[in-house]
């Protein structure tokens, strides 16, 4: 059998596998003709287009089908990208995510929107904030807390300027490479963010000893650089490889495997009840001893869950701060406005930044 002869059978595989894909075709057309009808109605009653508790129900239904042998993440991906599209029928979404291209926050925007929604890429996380609090994108897309380096200051920080609502989150898996243009025995410098070398140490200091470490702005502009100068890698994930036309010389060079980044999807809107939900509050403590121990046994007596505690300069006077903390309820959960109550008395203020469906996979 020559290598150009297909295998005995493999013809036949191949047509019921064009057989099949017709028939999905035709099925996704069906679908889409609802998709436009769904989007009439939403409109005529001023219902946002994106619902991110229907989009955990629909997930959720799917996951729990046996869809073996495909994976989680495969089936995930592909749905997410089928309501990308879906948005498009209903009514255009533009989605605002921290810039440049091929940073782990476009990656983000990409696995939790899919490709066929507008992007813009924005040059900081207040940037994200303004254009969704001025209406210029239906959504933003912005880094919460990671893993490893915990929170992100700028977000916590822009929650104190801006008026927007957390209607989603999302996690992403941080999975370095080593990006190049040239061969790796030819690297005399190595460029990315400060802090990824660092996520990176060990491994580093093994297979590149000696080669000179340059910080960059973002990995983007280290990949820029890359593709600049042979003798330059660059580290970053496999997207920005994708978008600067860069080979990928070694994948998943971090030192911890399991490091994964949070996301909020901000939008001017709260999210209904999903049933497994979370609500981010943002609150300034009264000026005396006890106070925050207070606030958090208002919500411990209801049996709420806390996480993401967190504190930032309030902005208003030296040494006053404002604490963030996550609760694993919706808002509209009797137990919530009952804590919410008792902890007015122990607060100069308190708001609720959103509440949206609980991440439970990573993308």
């Amino acid at each position: 059998m020559s290598e150009s002869t297909p295998p005995s059978g493999l013809p036949a595989l191949r047509h019921r596998i064009d057989d099949l894909d017709a028939r999905i075709l035709a099925l996704l057309k069906e679908r889409a003709g609802i998709v436009v009808e769904v989007g009439k109605a939403k409109r005529e009653k001023g219902i946002p287009i994106y619902a991110p508790h229907r989009e955990k129900e629909v997930l959720d239904r799917l996951m729990a089908m046996d869809h073996r042998p495909l994976s989680d993440r495969t089936v995930e991906a592909i749905w997410r990208e089928l309501m990308s599209g879906s948005f498009g029928l209903e009514l255009p979404l533009r989605v605002g995510f921290l810039g440049p291209k091929g940073t782990f926050s476009h990656l983000a925007a990409v696995r939790h929107f899919g490709s066929s929604v507008e992007m813009a890429e924005l040059e900081g996380i207040d940037a994200v904030f303004e254009e969704v609090q001025k209406g210029r994108c239906h959504h933003g897309l912005v880094p919460y807390e990671n893993a490893i380096g915990g929170a992100i200051l700028d977000t916590l920080d822009a929650f104190q300027e801006f008026s927007v609502r957390i209607c989603a989150e999302t996690m992403i898996l941080v999975k370095q490479c080593l990006l190049g243009s040239g061969p790796p025995e030819g690297i005399r410098r190595i460029a990315s963010r400060g802090e990824v070398f660092t996520q990176c140490r060990r491994w580093l200091q093994r297979r590149f000893p000696g080669v000179q470490l340059v910080p960059m702005s973002s990995t983007a502009a280290a990949a820029e650089e890359a593709l600049r100068d042979p003798a330059t890698a660059a580290i970053g994930g496999a997207l920005a490889g994708q978008v600067f036309g860069l080979n990928v010389l070694f994948e998943g060079i971090e030192d911890r495997p399991n490091n994964v980044t949070r996301f909020l999807v901000l939008g001017r809107e709260g999210a209904q009840p999903s049933g497994d939900d979370r609500t981010t509050l943002m609150f300034t403590t009264a000026d005396r001893p006890g106070a925050l121990v207070d606030v958090l046994v208002a919500f411990r007596d209801e049996g709420l869950n806390l996480g993401h505690l967190d504190k930032r300069p309030s902005r208003r006077e030296n040494f006053s701060y404002t604490f963030f903390v996550d609760v694993n309820a919706h808002e509209t959960d009797d137990r919530v406005k009952r804590a919410l109550t008792r902890a007015q008395a122990h607060v100069a203020s308190i708001q609720s930044l959103g509440s949206y469906p609980r991440a439970t996979r990573v993308l």
